[in-house]
């Protein structure tokens, strides 16, 4: 048996709930299906995430806010068949690619150890046009924060010594793969799992049930222009990076 099939694990981190269902829905649920554990790591609290008219935006509010999309990301969860979600509860739109940020995200990885990781492009694209939803200043921090807690830092003794101590051993991040990010150039077939990847959005109602329509629409379109440059009836696509 290789590697790959010793750990077949993979950790999602990303900014906020249902980010990860818009990038990564498919394939997730594809990868669960042929064995893979999967975890999210959701770097904000996403308190941030009410309603655009509102005026009542107190701390009570907030953790309203916070509470009912935590309980949508274990539900989309639930639907990919991911294994657990860890949130690590940042201020919402204030998210920073901090040193703080990055040991939070090493303890997470040497704790569980992934082959592969999924997480936010740190750049933009601006081709064929800016897409200006898909790079929310948390994202484009929790794609930086993630690519430096894979390298060095997760496979690196030197970096975060403390963490020797507590047990947490370097670990090597095997396979990486940025969502939204230029260049992309591996496609994953999602034609089996696009009405799961739908459904799993579905769950995120606080933010998206006045306009499924529009964004069911929407995303079958993504992933069918998307497949055709692929041969595929439908595909998800990223920039995927080994680290050997």
């Amino acid at each position: 048996m290789g590697e790959q099939e010793q750990n077949k694990v993979a950790m999602v981190i990303v900014a906020h709930p249902d980010d990860a269902e818009f990038g990564a829905g498919g394939s997730l649920a594809t990868w669960a299906s042929e064995g893979w554990d999967i975890y999210y790591v959701i770097c904000t609290d996403a308190a941030g995430g009410g309603p655009d008219d509102a005026m009542d935006v107190g701390t009570e509010a907030r953790l309203a806010v916070s509470n009912t999309r935590r309980n949508e990301q274990r539900a989309a969860c639930k639907i990919l068949g991911v294994k657990d979600v860890i949130f690590l509860d940042y201020p919402d739109g204030m998210l920073q690619p901090t040193l703080e940020l990055r040991r939070d995200l090493v303890r997470v990885l040497r704790q569980y150890r992934p082959l592969r990781v999924v997480c936010q492009s740190p750049e933009r694209t601006w081709a064929p046009a800016f897409f200006i939803g898909r790079y929310h200043p948390d994202h484009l921090a929790a794609g930086q924060a993630a690519l430096a807690a894979v390298y060095p830092a997760s496979q690196n003794p030197w970096d975060f010594p403390d963490m020797l101590k507590e047990g947490l051993m370097p670990h090597k991040v095997r396979e990486v793969y940025f969502m939204g990010a230029p260049n992309p150039n591996f496609a994953v077939d999602i034609t089996g799992r696009l009405e799961q990847k739908l459904a799993a959005l579905r769950a995120h109602a606080s933010q998206l049930a006045a306009r499924f329509d529009e964004v069911e629409k929407r995303i079958r379109k993504f992933a069918s222009d998307c497949g055709a440059k692929y041969a595929m009836n439908y595909a998800e696509e990223f920039h995927r990076s080994e680290n050997p």
